[in-house]
């Protein structure tokens, strides 16, 4: 067999013997030895030890045993698997150290700058454990046109403990809530310094506490949140309620009524602006905290006033009464 054939052979592992190694051991074995030159295009068998040179003729290569050669090629195994426990042990050994100096960096700068919490529990354990280390104030932004007794009745012992420290809290809620016997309830059983507002339409919900930390969610059914501690992400959301907290109405502890003009009510203005945007009725309900069946029956009652008879027409007439202008004035 010619050298140059030699070089065709392919490194390969032990327990994906080549075809020809396979072979020529095979033959090995029946014959008792194969020729030196044989052995040239498989140099596999003499590096896993399944040939070695016979002691009386260097011409010849005989086979070791499938018996002797399999136990002490296992035993290589063995060997490997040993090292790599061994370079296992030391690579954590090395780590370890690492890892605690980090965790006494994260405990010294204190928690991440944001955190997923996933699940109402931690959600409010996180809210929870904020509130009692403030001392400062509150901001609130609370979507929706309502918040049920429990969830109220939940709240209460918490708000009440962040005010008897003397911090402050600053709610923004939507104008459907000035109608929650509820919500108005809630805030007349606390007693420190507690204001309320409301809005046509307000952000999703946030917490700011101590325009140190805040919390939003991260899901649309709000069962994960992100606990931000980010400075710059934190004032951001703080300027955006100081902003929003100018432009709305007072609801507690004295309410500013909102003024009728020409027969127009307040939110029916807020609902004819968005009428004029080409929103659907489920579109005006959500962003305006009511129900589908009461946006519609505004929006019959807007038509009437107007005396509009088709919605095409609606937006016309809306456009025509100045009332928008009236709004923006008010503002």
């Amino acid at each position: 067999m010619s050298a140059d054939k030699g070089l065709e052979h392919h490194t390969h592992e032990v327990e994906e013997l080549c075809e020809t190694g396979a072979l020529l051991y095979a033959c090995a074995l029946r014959e008792g030895r194969v020729r030196q030159q044989d052995a040239e295009e498989s140099p596999c068998l003499l590096d896993f030890g399944l040939l070695h040179p016979d002691p009386e003729d260097s011409r010849w290569l005989r086979p070791t045993a499938p018996a002797v050669a399999l136990p002490r090629l296992l035993r290589t195994f063995d060997e490997e698997v040993a090292r790599q426990h061994r370079r296992a042990a030391k690579l954590t050994e090395t780590f370890e150290p690492l890892m605690d100096l980090k965790a006494q960096g994260a405990q010294s700068s204190g928690s991440a700058l944001v955190t997923a919490l996933q699940g109402f529990p931690r959600i409010n354990a996180a809210i929870n454990q904020a509130v009692a280390e403030s001392s400062q104030e509150m901001l609130t932004i609370q979507p929706g046109g309502n918040r049920s007794p429990e969830i109220l009745a939940t709240a209460l012992p918490r708000e009440q403990a962040l005010l008897s420290r003397g911090a402050r809290m600053r709610t923004l809620y939507q104008h459907t809530s000035r109608y929650s016997s509820a919500v108005m309830a809630h805030y007349e059983q606390l007693d420190g310094d507690v204001e309320v507002r409301t809005l046509d339409e307000v952000t999703d919900r946030l917490i700011i506490i101590d325009r140190a930390v805040a919390f939003i969610p991260a899901s649309p059914d709000r069962t994960i949140a992100l606990q931000i501690r980010h400075p710059a992400l934190v004032a951001h959301f703080a300027t955006t309620f100081d902003r929003l907290w100018r432009l709305a109405t007072p609801m507690y502890p004295q309410a500013t009524q909102q003024s009728s003009v020409n027969g127009i009510t307040p939110r029916q203005r807020a609902i004819a602006a968005l009428l004029i945007e080409g929103h659907t009725d489920t579109v005006i309900a959500q962003r305006l905290g009511l129900n589908v069946r009461t946006a519609r029956v505004h929006i019959a009652k807007l038509a009437a006033t107007l005396g509009s008879e088709s919605r095409a027409q609606l937006g016309y007439l809306i456009g025509q009464s100045g009332i928008l202008e009236q709004s923006d004035q008010e503002r």
